[in-house]
């Protein structure tokens, strides 16, 4: 799982926010689900799985902007 976890912060800048997009977003909600399992955080599964049933609309807006400001999704840690 850490290799994953490696791997998505390792893509390129522009890559990453091409995964951010509407209906590939979910990429960075399966990333967020294995980050919280990796790290034994009950509420960071929760919520991710949460927003893998649910899915929040404007959450890859979310996204692409953490992602420009800061080079990673916003996420509990």
């Amino acid at each position: 799982m850490s290799s994953f976890i490696k791997a998505m912060d390792d893509l390129p800048l522009i890559l990453k926010i091409i995964l951010a997009l509407p209906m590939i977003d979910i990429v960075w909600v399966v990333y967020r689900l294995i980050k919280s399992i990796d790290q034994k955080n009950t509420l960071g599964i929760v919520l991710a799985i949460i927003l893998l049933v649910i899915g929040i609309p404007f959450l890859w807006l979310v996204d692409i902007i953490t992602l420009i400001i800061n080079n990673k999704v916003l996420w509990l840690d």
